[in-house]
């Protein structure tokens, strides 16, 4: 047995060697025939490709399925996570959705109590802002209205939300901003629910500090902050924002207008209410009816002794 085994082993060892020369030399004369740059070797390289490859189709079925099999599996994971991803976002809207119907039904509530008719000669104007001239020692922007739109000095300006600030300075063609942020600021307020009145005082922060707070144990955290229209700069009415307190235990406002994205403001034309000092020119008499009779004085009061003195005086200026 063992004498059979040398001798097949003394058989297939030439065998293999010789396979794996023939087998080098083919692979060269493979590579020297795809490395040579001739139009006759390109044609025969042609020739071979065509009658080599397609025969080959059996081979790469399996590669193929597998290739494909890979490639749906990707598929499927990226199925999956959109799935996935979805769920979540409509679990999200479910929650949004919730939110706007309770923030629907609130705001109707509020609109039935707060019923409430605005001035129909407040119009307003949009102006683009321009540049912002912001400084630690002013505050202040800079919108693309002026004289030419019937800007005039003081007229208040908003977001569209809350109030931003009032014009300070108006040319042809642009108009300057003082915002409520600004030291020089000074705007008169009404806290509600409490009614208590106070004044807005700018200090270069983000929060202007509440000053002149009649009592300020009915002010709490939260309560809204509106325009008085105290001394008729700013129209009555106008939302500023809310109350808060700092660390130092001070009452500052935290303003409704978004200061970070001043985009477009809102200059309110506000030209002044009539002030009617006489009551006549309110209630005019009807025509072709007398003035009433002054009422009689019953004896035995000053007022008697007064009209006699006054009676008196006026007949000595006419007899003078």
């Amino acid at each position: 047995m063992a004498k059979d085994r040398s001798q097949d082993e003394d058989f297939i060892g030439p065998l293999r060697r010789l396979g794996v020369t023939l087998l080098v030399l083919f692979l060269i004369g493979l590579f020297l025939v795809w490395r040579i740059d001739s139009p006759r070797v390109e044609r025969f390289r042609a020739a071979v490709i065509d009658r080599v490859v397609p025969s080959f189709d059996w081979a790469m079925a399996p590669v193929t399925a597998t290739v494909n099999l890979a490639r749906d599996f990707q598929s499927y994971q990226k199925i999956y996570q959109q799935n996935q991803e979805l769920r979540r976002e409509l679990q999200q809207m479910k929650s949004w959705k919730e939110a706007a119907l309770q923030l629907e039904q609130e705001n109707a509530r509020l609109l039935d109590l707060n019923n409430v008719r605005l001035d129909p000669r407040l119009t307003y104007i949009t102006g683009v802002v321009m540049a912002d001239s912001g400084s630690p020692f002013r505050q202040s922007v800079l919108l693309n209205v002026g004289a030419r739109d019937g800007i005039v000095d003081g007229w208040a300006t908003m977001d569209g939300i809350g109030l931003v600030g009032r014009i300070s300075g108006v040319g042809r063609d642009t108009a300057r901003v003082i915002l409520l942020t600004d030291a020089a600021s000074r705007i008169p307020a009404t806290i509600q629910p409490s009614g208590q009145t106070a004044i807005i005082a700018g200090d270069n922060t983000a929060a202007p500090l509440i000053d002149f707070l009649e009592n300020p144990d009915l002010v709490r955290p939260g309560d809204r902050v509106v325009s008085s229209g105290d001394g008729k700069v700013f129209p009555e009415g106008l939302l500023i924002g809310q109350v808060a307190e700092d660390p130092g235990g001070r009452l500052r406002v935290l303003l409704a207008a978004d200061y970070e994205r001043l985009e477009f403001l809102r200059v309110l034309r506000n030209h002044g209410t009539r002030v009617i000092s006489d009551p006549g020119s309110l209630i005019a008499p009807e025509d072709g009816v007398p003035n009433a009779e002054p009422e009689a004085v019953p004896p035995g009061t000053g007022t008697e002794d007064e009209a006699g003195n006054l009676s008196a005086d006026a007949a000595g200026d006419s007899n003078g």
